[in-house]
């Protein structure tokens, strides 16, 4: 497959022969090939021009050496690859440029065909990059994001979000309702990133008790505790240079948020039994389907902590602030599951589909993608009608529909209906709620605890 665009090599070394060698050598690996003596020459090259790849010499006659030259540019081009050539092959030499940022080195006297798989190496993993890239900017650009399917404003908002957030290393919290995809969201985040050929860690805090945890998030050496048979490296080891998204992060305990808060200041963490202290740059991503601030006034979540976890903060809108979006993924489901359990293909009548885009939907669009695989599976006609939909779908809800037996209920029963239709009209946005209803934003999160709007 052809490069999407021209690559470029530029060679750097003093010495005139193997500059003109290699550039003679790699004449068919390359679309075009620039040459330079020394650091200054080359800077001044690389201003004018991309050049994926740079090959150059650890010794330059000139003021900067070959590592300097080479951080120079992985720091202010950080896709440009190089390969550093030495003729002083120690392993110090080798460790000191790869670490540096190096794609690869090779030993003088240079053996042609080793450099020019080399480069063909870079080369492919150029191609790659811009293929990868042109893949997320035709997802971005069509709404697509990590296979969560949408097309109301609501979360067209939170795409475009995702697609402003992604390209940074900022640190993210994602706010909202159990089922609702805050984990495809966090995927998203570093599906469009550039840490995406990184891996993606994901560790649900809620699951996890405390004597677990800190081995889980910083690993465990050999012998630290009864059962911790061979050495194993924790989440933040694991996400280094990629993404660890930390799921139900207001479940920690005390201590749990206090290591947590240290290591995202630090960066640092040693493993459970350990003295070595590691080093992580992974891009943290959080998320909760409770509101922090009843948590914090509570004294129970770190207030410090949830600064620098929500520096970034994303609300997800529940199912029931969405419903525009529910015709678009029962589609999408029914596609899904049909073609997993090898049904024909099916559909609602348009009394189904009119009470799934009523129902509350309390498990969001989890439970919607739940009912849609029962119907594939249990319903025996290629049209679902609205009789085989569960029972809970089609129950009166609301205090609309309930009985109250004094004031107080009433009154209580009318406040829950008035807030919840608040949030629904606006889209489950808080301070827009809280200002449409005439209460503070502190009001408004306790009285969503106490009816279960959250």
């Amino acid at each position: 497959m052809p490069d999407p665009d021209p690559f470029g090599v530029l060679i750097v070394d003093d010495e005139p022969n193997i500059r003109s060698g290699l550039a003679r050598g790699l004449a068919d690996d390359a679309d075009v090939i620039e040459t330079a003596a020394n650091a200054d020459e080359a800077l001044a090259i690389i201003s004018k021009g991309d050049f994926p790849l740079v090959i150059v010499d650890v010794r330059l006659n000139c003021s900067m050496t070959g590592i300097e030259l080479m951080e120079r540019i992985v720091a202010e081009r950080p896709h440009t690859a190089v390969i550093v050539i030495t003729a002083h092959g120690t392993v110090e030499t080798a460790v000191d440029a790869m670490r540096a940022g190096a794609f690869d080195f090779v030993l003088k006297p240079l053996d042609l065909n080793l450099v020019r798989q080399q480069v063909r190496k870079a080369r492919e993993h150029y191609r790659l990059r811009i293929e990868n890239q042109q893949l997320k900017n035709r997802l971005a650009d069509s709404g697509e994001i990590s296979s969560m399917v949408a097309g109301g404003a609501a979360m067209q908002d939170v795409f475009r979000q995702v697609r402003q957030v992604a390209a940074t290393d900022a640190t993210v919290m994602i706010h909202g309702e159990s089922g609702t995809g805050k984990e495809l969201i966090a995927r998203a985040l570093h599906e469009l990133s550039e840490r995406s050929g990184a891996p993606f860690i994901a560790v649900n805090l809620g699951a996890l008790p405390e004597t677990l945890l800190e081995s889980e998030l910083f690993g465990h050496e050999k012998g630290s505790f009864s059962g911790a048979s061979r050495r194993k490296p924790g989440c933040f080891e694991q996400a280094s240079s990629g993404t660890l998204f930390l799921d139900e992060v207001t479940e920690m305990s005390a201590k749990s948020q206090v290591d947590l808060l240290r290591v995202l200041e630090s960066r640092q963490f040693t493993r459970v039994g350990g003295e070595q202290v590691l080093f992580s740059d992974a891009r943290v991503v959080s998320a909760t389907n409770r509101s922090v601030q009843d948590l914090i006034d509570e004294g129970t979540f770190r207030e410090d902590l949830y600064y620098r976890l929500n520096i970034i903060p994303i609300e997800l809108p529940p199912l029931r602030g969405r419903r525009e979006d529910i015709p678009l993924l029962v589609e999408h489901f029914l596609e899904q599951f049909c073609t997993r359990h090898r049904r024909p293909m099916k559909r609602l009548s348009a009394d189904a589909m009119k009470t799934m885009t009523s129902a509350p939907w309390p498990g969001n669009v989890r439970q919607l993608r739940n009912v849609i695989e029962r119907m594939v599976i249990t319903s025996a006609g290629d049209v679902i009608q609205e009789n085989e939909l569960p029972s809970e779908l089609s129950k009166p809800s609301g205090p609309g529909n309930t009985v109250v037996s004094t004031l107080a209920e009433a009154v209580e029963a009318c406040e829950r209906q008035t807030i919840a239709a608040a949030l629904e009209s606006c889209g489950m946005h808080r301070e827009k709620t809280a200002k449409t209803l005439g209460v503070s934003v502190r009001t408004l999160h306790y009285k969503m605890g106490r009816f279960g709007l959250h």
